[in-house]
């Protein structure tokens, strides 16, 4: 029977205005993103680093502020519950990044410019899936216990994984690119093509950008139905992947020394991950047995921020007592175990 549960409780009502005020704020600031990007290539600074991920983490919680005072303290909290599962996810994409980026050797001064695309290319994946997640939500109840259980497989792939870098050669598309393209084996700058004796050959930036591409599409698929595991509001989703989104190339830069000691992150989203899909499913087993407890927002926010610090502690801590280990990125491995 095809039916939305939300009908029947008061929803976040987002007047036009807002919806258009806010894109446009979000479109600004990628403007401005790509008019700085477009600058002269250059290796990014610790300084200029720290200075643009705090502002963008100034803007996101200024706004989730604005939205506890216009719509109220339950939305407030819902937005940065969104924000922090989006926030931490993104920290776990620059281990992929960083993966991708060294085992293609990319020049660092070109590092801000992929990783821009990267960002963009995310954007537009996760607008589409957040549309999808939201029409199939209001259309029926039941896709609840469908993301919970695609959370809680990608969960346990993770556990499964966490101490594993993924191969980018791998990559399906990148093997097929490869195997049906002339390429050449040098970078000519950032140009994805070039033509030499007659001949148009593709570049290793190519390459870099497809793989990038497809690691994006991989990590909408669970970064949004843990999204719309803290909130059902369609603008917080995508206002909190926005805002996640937004800040992740200057966070590439000023954390790159710092990634390789969070060994268990990975591992602390893994178990993030499974909660939230739990939470999905007593969310729609709660629709049907009103005896079955729901999670509020704020005992998810605390148990999500919980995990977080623990295992950024932990590793911080195992990095210190053991400093040749570093830390892996199994998030797409799983997901490439999963798909065979």
């Amino acid at each position: 029977m095809l039916y939305s549960w939300l009908s029947r409780e008061k929803r976040m009502q987002v007047p036009a205005t807002v919806w258009a005020l806010t894109l446009a704020l979000i479109i600004g600031l990628i403007v401005v993103d790509l008019f700085t990007s477009s600058r002269k290539a250059h290796d990014v600074s610790f300084k200029e680093a720290s200075l643009v991920t705090s502002f963008y983490v100034g803007i996101s919680i200024a706004f989730g502020l604005w939205v506890w005072s216009y719509f109220g303290s339950t939305y407030g909290t819902e937005f940065f519950a969104a924000y922090l599962v989006e926030y931490s996810l993104s920290i776990d994409n620059l281990f992929i990044f960083v993966i991708i980026l060294a085992q293609f050797a990319v020049p660092s001064i070109f590092h801000q410019r992929i990783l821009l695309i990267g960002v963009m290319l995310a954007l537009v994946f996760r607008a589409v899936f957040i549309a999808i997640g939201a029409a199939a939500i209001a259309t029926f109840s039941f896709t609840f216990a469908i993301f919970g259980a695609i959370l809680i497989w990608t969960g346990v792939g993770l556990f499964k994984h966490w101490d594993e870098d993924p191969e980018p050669n791998d990559n399906f598309m990148v093997r097929t690119l490869r195997a049906r393209m002339s390429m050449v084996n040098e970078f000519h700058g950032s140009k994805l093509f070039v033509k030499l004796n007659g001949k148009r050959f593709a570049t290793p930036m190519f390459l870099v950008i497809i793989s990038i591409a497809s690691t994006d599409l991989l990590f909408a698929l669970d970064s949004i139905p843990a999204t719309f595991g803290v909130t059902s509001e369609t603008f917080l989703v995508f206002t909190a992947n926005a805002f996640a989104l937004l800040g992740l190339r200057a966070l590439y830069f000023l954390l790159k020394g710092l990634l390789d000691k969070l060994i268990y992150l990975s591992l602390g989203l893994s178990f993030i991950l499974m909660f939230i899909g739990a939470k999905l499913i007593l969310t729609y087993a709660h629709e049907i047995f009103h005896d079955v407890p729901k999670i509020p927002t704020p005992i998810s926010l605390g148990v999500i921020g919980s995990i977080l610090l623990i295992s950024t502690v932990a590793s911080l801590v195992k990095s210190k007592a053991n400093p040749e280990m570093k830390a892996h990125a199994g998030r797409v491995t799983a997901h490439k175990e999963e798909s065979e």
